[in-house]
């Protein structure tokens, strides 16, 4: 792929060395992502993959923007540890965060950026208050499908007494997802198990138009769902196939060489950094 450009050199180094700094096995910890300000007050995080970012996730971050107006600060969040997809390789997170970065600074003026070294929203909000004591007040924006993998007890040991915790914490923000939205919900929160939460959750109406774009999607096709993503997204795709199958033993594969391109990067010392020879990116 050729050597990267100067700018993006120092922008892989700066990720990276925030992503070192976040140990899964230790406390819960949330980061910021420069040039994002520190969270304070009340704030609306919406944490996901971004596996790639989509119009849809950038249209959602805009109409909470338009909802908290100026009462809220909004975050676009990533964690090292993902629910359910803990082996995603390509891309790696890294280039996932520097994407969503080049976006949330070029299309969303005052959406922020967080990192976070957990992958359950208990854990995450623990974390925000952990990292952030100037935080008052935490709203988690998702999609319905997380809402309902929220209530499913296979993902705790103690169902209830994570979500006694999660709710004490957090409120919740939910959005329609394909066919599931505000009537899907209310029989969600209506089910005997989920009531005694279910003030603290709410539904968001959101455009119709973006309720099937699906990261999952483009994944699969990116050509046919060329319109699903931003451009920053699609030349990123044409440029390293990302998405692609790795090569067989010998053939070209050109997300490897990228990777090794973003690996040089990362072992050369940074003014004011250690050197690090076995760095990795992401």
């Amino acid at each position: 792929m050729g050597q990267l450009a100067v700018e993006l050199q120092e922008q892989y180094r700066a990720l990276q060395a925030l992503l070192e700094r976040l140990d899964p096995h230790e406390p819960p910890t949330a980061l910021v992502v420069p040039p994002s300000p520190e969270p304070q007050g009340q704030i609306v995080v919406f944490p996901a993959s971004f596996n790639p970012p989509t119009m849809a996730h950038l249209a959602l971050l805009r109409r909470v923007q338009e909802q908290v107006g100026t009462d809220a600060s909004v975050y676009a969040a990533m964690s090292k540890q993902i629910v359910d997809k803990e082996h995603v390789e390509r891309p790696t997170l890294l280039d996932r965060l520097l994407l969503l970065q080049q976006i949330l600074q070029q299309r969303l003026a005052g959406v922020g950026l967080l990192l976070f070294n957990r992958g359950l929203y208990v854990e995450q909000a623990e974390a925000v208050y952990r990292s952030f004591p100037a935080v008052s007040r935490l709203t988690f924006l998702v999609g319905f499908d997380k809402i309902v993998q929220i209530f499913d007890p296979r993902y705790y040991h103690d169902r209830d007494a994570a979500l006694h915790r999660l709710f004490q914490l957090a409120r919740f923000l939910v959005a329609p997802r394909g066919a599931a939205g505000e009537e899907e919900l209310r029989a969600l929160l209506e089910r005997p198990e989920n009531r005694q939460f279910a003030e603290a959750v709410q539904a968001l109406p959101f455009d119709p138009a973006y309720r099937d774009i699906s990261s999952t999607r483009v994944r699969q096709n990116p050509a046919a769902h060329a319109s699903d993503v931003p451009p920053e997204v699609l030349r990123f795709i044409q440029k390293t196939h990302a998405y692609e199958a790795p090569a067989i033993s010998g053939g070209s594969d050109p997300y490897e060489e990228h990777l090794r391109a973003v690996a040089a990067v990362l072992k050369k010392e940074a003014p004011g950094e250690k050197r690090c020879d076995d760095c990795q990116s992401g």
